[in-house]
């Protein structure tokens, strides 16, 4: 069955077949671990997943590599401002690589936690300095790099074409750029491959232009090159690396050797919070812990992820995500009473739902209606081991943990209430005896808000973590 996924070089949804018979090579753009990687980070890496797992239900074999960025990454990606890692390290009194090591761990916690397939391979910038000058080197013997008083920087002028990827009119920003940022660069658009590192700077190695570090995009041509060749088959980000950084990444490559790395490129939209932007000054920047604090599983915001296409900007709020919770838990009894059924079902009706869920998946990855196929799989009135194998097979690209349902449902019926809940419905309880139906609800909503579903049965009162 062919693939076809939307490849942002050309602007249309291609048909997908790899440069080296059944391998598929991948690059995926990984975190710049200067703090903690939040919800909207996240997406990215669960569509990296959800890609690398239908490709495998596609019987291909992979060789992926993504980066750890723990140097050169400055605060704007126009090469200004500070160096993420050091700034932090200063923050908290700490070197880089502390702080590096420290959120490379929490970092895939989360991962585990999401049930993310870690890439075969992960590259850390650090570790790839000689690679990164080598491709520097080769850059300026090509006659496409020069040198000022800060770093080596990329001539764009001497490339056929710039941008590629980014439908920006490069001719009219340069008219209104500024020209007072740094007049040693030819052109404002002019990047860094190396940067001369200030006195104090911590993070610096010997170069042929002295001590100095690498520019963030330099990182991830040299580590795709090393590990994939010059050419390979997809490469992954979000959308807020298109107009620079993977333009950046292709030119260098261009200057290098005169191709553009990636076959396909790949990017996953936004992640908006309640309607707007994710924004420190705003404080809707959530963390995978800070979710499970408000009783929110990591595996339902995975789920919550499939109800958009990564092509669309999908708004996150707490409500839709305890829907997503309350889905998840439903989808894991309907899997339970499906394994524990004994219809049989015909192998005809079993392969025609098999079939929809591999177009919907082969059809860049349309997990919307792929979901929708497991739905209807799930409820099926006949209930058949038959279907609990289909919808495990299923899980092979959804990455649920279906197959551990009944263990996370019985952990969810034995939950230990803490203190302040228990008091909380035995108030309930008084208000709902005494009539008093406005002080009930009001703790009810309370409870809500505090990550417990209330439910008033014949049985008398339950409650459940959403």
């Amino acid at each position: 069955m062919e693939v076809k996924l939307y490849n942002t070089l050309t602007k249309t949804k291609d048909n997908f077949i790899p440069l080296n018979g059944n391998e598929v090579r991948i690059y995926s753009c990984g975190p710049t671990v200067y703090s903690y990687a939040h919800i909207g980070n996240f997406r990215a890496y669960i569509f990296m997943d959800t890609l690398r797992r239908m490709l495998k239900y596609n019987g291909y074999q992979l060789k992926h590599v993504m980066n750890i960025t723990d140097v050169g990454h400055l605060e704007s990606d126009a090469d200004e401002g500070e160096d993420k890692m050091e700034k932090a390290a200063r923050k908290e009194n700490k070197n880089p690589y502390e702080i590096a090591n420290f959120y490379s761990e929490v970092f895939f916690k989360d991962m585990a936690k999401l049930n993310i397939e870690k890439p075969e391979i992960i590259a850390k910038a650090t570790d790839h300095i000689p690679e990164m000058l080598q491709f520097v080197k080769e850059i300026i013997d090509n006659g496409y790099a020069y040198e000022t008083s800060k770093g080596i920087y990329f001539d764009i002028s001497k490339l056929d074409k710039y941008p590629v990827l980014s439908n920006r009119n490069i001719d009219e920003q340069i008219a209104g750029a500024r020209v007072d940022v740094d007049p040693e660069k030819r052109n404002p658009y002019d990047f860094a491959l190396w940067i001369k590192a200030p006195e104090n700077h911590i993070m610096k190695w010997d170069s042929p232009w002295g001590l100095s570090y690498p520019g963030w995009h330099i990182e991830c041509s040299a580590m795709g090159r090393k590990y994939l060749g010059e050419q390979f088959d997809i490469h992954t980000g979000g959308v807020d690396h298109i107009p620079t950084h993977h333009e950046n990444e292709i030119a260098q490559s261009k200057g290098a050797c005169g191709k553009i790395p990636a076959k396909f490129w790949m990017h996953v939209e936004f992640l908006q919070v309640d309607g707007g932007k994710m924004s420190k000054s705003l404080g809707n920047i959530y963390t995978i812990s800070q979710l499970q604090e408000k009783g929110i599983e990591p595996l339902a915001y995975k789920l919550f992820c499939f109800t958009a296409h990564y092509r669309t900007q999908l708004n996150f709020t707490f409500e839709g995500a305890e829907s997503a919770q309350k889905a998840l838990n439903r989808l894991r009894e309907g899997f339970v009473k499906q394994e524990s059924g004994n219809e049989t079902i015909d192998e005809k009706l079993i392969q025609e739902y098999e079939n929809r869920f591999h177009e919907a998946i082969n059809d860049d990855l349309n997990l919307p209606l792929a979901m929708g196929i497991v739905w209807e799989v799930v409820r099926h009135e006949k209930k058949s081991k038959q279907w609990a194998d289909l919808l495990l097979k299923f899980d092979n690209v959804l990455g649920l943990d279906l197959i551990n349902s009944s263990k996370y449902l019985e952990e969810q019926s034995n939950i230990e209430l803490p203190e302040e809940i228990i008091k909380l419905m035995q108030k309930r309880a008084e208000a709902r005896n005494n009539k008093d139906w406005q002080l009930s609800d009001e703790i009810r909503d309370e409870l809500k808000e505090k990550g417990y579903i209330v439910k008033d049965t014949k049985e008398g009162m339950t409650v459940e973590k959403v």
